[in-house]
């Protein structure tokens, strides 16, 4: 029940502020950016988790970010990024992974289990350039790489992808 009151108090919160805001900005990213991040967590509830937590990180740094849009994303696929290497390290350390998990059905799409089969910056990469449609410049900026690995990232994990696809 407090998460409803704590819902609605932000929704109004949101209703309320200037535009050019940060509530502004949340009205528009928000769905968005749990989509980018849910492509990238297997995961709705992690998802809006992450992205919440980004919107939370860039209040703390709103006047200072000259391009909020872009400040956004790299918080949202950093946090993803994060994310993944905490479930990675986990999963090295339990006895016995998870079968089935986190609303996940057993008969999930195989498009999706091969790109959570893919390494993190490889789904990153891939995500970005063909959900968020970004180039190969923005992406190495959200990476913090050169665009150079992103090619490579994005030809490796376009690789792998045909290999179960296409078997």
């Amino acid at each position: 029940m407090a998460a409803a009151n704590e819902k609605v108090e932000v929704e109004e919160v949101v209703r309320a502020a200037p535009p050019g805001s940060l509530a502004d900005l949340y009205r528009e990213r928000y769905v968005p950016m749990v989509r980018l991040a849910y492509l990238m967590v297997g995961s709705t509830t992690v998802a809006e988790d992450l992205v919440q937590d980004a919107f939370a990180r860039m209040h703390r740094h709103w006047d200072n970010a000259t391009h909020p849009r872009a400040y956004l994303r790299v918080a949202v696929v950093n946090a993803c990024r994060s994310h993944l290497r905490r479930v990675a390290l986990e999963r090295a350390y339990r006895r016995h992974p998870a079968v089935v998990g986190d609303g996940v059905h057993a008969e999930a799409d195989e498009l999706f289990d091969a790109l959570a089969a893919l390494h993190p910056r490889q789904r990153a990469a891939l995500v970005l350039r063909f959900y968020e449609d970004l180039s190969e410049a923005d992406i190495a900026a959200a990476l913090g790489c050169r665009p150079g690995t992103v090619k490579s990232l994005l030809h490796r994990g376009l690789a792998e992808l045909r290999q179960v696809v296409e078997p």
